[in-house]
């Protein structure tokens, strides 16, 4: 698998994130998936929409199930979330 990607993700500098302010969350840096959200709005707004719909919207998983398909699916695909 490559390690590039095939959409351009910026890097935190070219974003002007500030790691000082921590966007609301703790961590000391940005995951790649808000560095993506943020570089691309559109893309990132459709994403958005998806994970609201798939992890929220009606069905019959339960939270901790729908958790547990999407830590699956993340390990099959070696993505690091």
């Amino acid at each position: 698998m490559s390690d590039e990607a095939w959409v351009k993700i910026p890097t935190e500098e070219e974003l002007g994130w500030d790691a000082a302010t921590g966007g609301g969350y703790e961590f000391s840096f940005l995951p790649a998936m808000g560095r993506l959200i943020m570089a691309h709005p559109v893309i990132g707004t459709a994403l958005v929409q998806l994970l609201s719909t798939v992890m929220f919207g009606p069905g019959e998983l339960t939270r901790r199930e729908r958790e547990l398909v999407a830590s699956v699916s993340a390990a099959a695909q070696d993505c690091f979330y």
